[in-house]
């Protein structure tokens, strides 16, 4: 495990909020770096979606204590077509913006270890996620975290899955 993700672990400061009024403009106001902004939409096309897809998205406020350091939406028991002979049901990884000077501080390895948590509880096995590829893309992130390429691509981002039963 990543030596500064031990480290803020420990330290029980690390949570997931719901998106509400009280902290909404805290979420879109996370920013992440000025050479990432064409990897993920902003915090606000995220919460516009979960706002038409209430019964898929789950988005998260990622808190280190008090502070907004990140934001996540998952998508939760989504049909997807195309993948084989008959719908495949999914869950997974939508979005993940971790805040330009937070990175580097094990905050995404929380995100996705959180999703993970919430797949399970909710009986998955599988957690689904897409990046952008090419060298200046999260790909070295999600690979290192367990993820295995699937070779499907989708809207044009690299397709990945992260075993939930024997990772």
């Amino acid at each position: 495990m990543d030596p500064s993700f031990q480290r803020l672990r420990t330290t029980n400061t690390l949570r997931l909020e719901r998106i509400t009024a009280g902290n909404l403009d805290a979420a879109i106001s996370l920013k992440v770096r000025a050479d990432q902004e064409h990897l993920v939409a902003p915090v606000v096309k995220s919460l516009a979606e979960a706002y038409v897809h209430p019964g898929t998205a789950w988005p998260r406020l990622i808190l280190d204590g008090d502070r907004p350091v990140g934001f996540l939406m998952a998508f939760l028991d989504t049909e997807f077509t195309g993948a084989g002979a008959g719908p495949d049901i999914r869950s997974g990884l939508w979005r993940l913006n971790i805040a330009a000077g937070e990175q580097g501080r094990g905050y995404g390895r929380f995100a996705v270890q959180s999703v993970a948590a919430e797949i399970r509880r909710r009986g998955g096995t599988r957690l689904t996620a897409t990046w952008h590829p090419g060298a200046a893309g999260p790909e070295g992130f999600y690979l290192g975290l367990g993820f295995r390429l699937t070779g499907e691509i989708s809207g044009g981002q690299t397709v990945g899955e992260l075993d939930l039963v024997h990772g």
